[in-house]
């Protein structure tokens, strides 16, 4: 008998725990019931099947041997179904999907992270990956921003990267009594980072006006398209390429993404969508 595969069939998975980061956004831990997924990179993603409701598409935030750590927002369903669950509730996972993030091979290369809300999650093995190999790289900066104070995500791990060699700096649009940081959009933190545009490379993830306006002014400060990666969105449903939901100009983003460069993606994101 032909086994199951796992881009087809969900794997069970169960909440091992489950930790609430803003009010509406918490982190589920996952771990297999009984045969677990193959590994992902930084920047893959994963359709996670809550029975009786639906799946959706959830990058990974974390990752430790087999277990999966996911980030989710309740703004929808399916969303909400797995944000509200407990330890102890099974649930459905398929994957890896998708082109991650590729980090420069060139040693010494400045690398440039730049993250708007939720976007953060995405990037978060990114910048562990990068951290734990530190002398590799130059001049490391990860730009975060966010609505509000109480909307910041991973504290601990933003402490802990400045520790361990990052620069991190964080702005809010709408600021609460007792912020005492920066406040406005988080391209305004871009003359705070230190990068050699000839050797640098860049990594964006969040709304995608953010993404437009940093890759934009990334480049007008000498960075190569084509060293600009960010992540995009689209409705996927089937996470192997072939419903067709995901389209963007000649790529489907659960096959040939999420992670495009600004070089192929600046000219399809100019394409109004109807």
């Amino acid at each position: 008998m032909t086994a199951a595969r796992p881009d087809l069939v969900p794997v069970p998975y169960r909440v091992a725990a489950r930790t609430d980061r803003t009010p509406d956004t918490a982190d589920l831990v996952l771990d297999p019931v009984a045969d677990a997924l193959p590994p992902f990179a930084p920047g893959q993603f994963a359709m996670v099947y809550a029975f009786g409701v639906g799946d959706i598409p959830l990058s990974l935030s974390a990752q430790d041997g087999h277990r999966l750590t996911h980030t989710i927002r309740a703004v929808g369903a399916v969303s909400r179904a797995l944000h509200d669950m407990r330890p102890g509730t099974t649930v459905g996972v398929r994957g890896p999907f998708g082109i991650g993030w590729a980090p420069p091979a060139v040693e010494g290369t400045d690398l440039l992270v730049v993250a708007g809300g939720l976007g953060l999650a995405p990037l978060r093995p990114l910048v562990r990956a990068v951290l734990a190999a530190r002398p590799r790289y130059g001049r490391v900066a990860v730009l975060i921003g966010t609505r509000t104070p109480g909307d910041l995500l991973c504290t601990q791990d933003i402490e802990d990267w400045r520790a361990a060699g990052a620069r991190v700096e964080v702005t809010v649009d709408r600021p609460d009594d007792d912020w005492r940081g920066d406040v406005g959009v988080v391209t305004g933190l871009l003359d705070r980072a230190e990068f050699a545009p000839r050797n640098a490379a860049a990594f964006l993830c969040g709304p995608e006006v953010m993404m437009r306006a940093t890759a934009r002014e990334l480049v007008r400060r000498g960075l190569a398209p084509d060293r600009i990666q960010l992540s995009l969105e689209r409705t996927m449903h089937c996470g192997t390429g072939h419903c067709g939901h995901c389209q963007l100009g000649p790529l489907l983003l659960c096959r040939d993404g999420p992670v495009v460069s600004w070089s192929h993606a600046e000219p399809l994101l100019l394409v109004r969508e109807l």
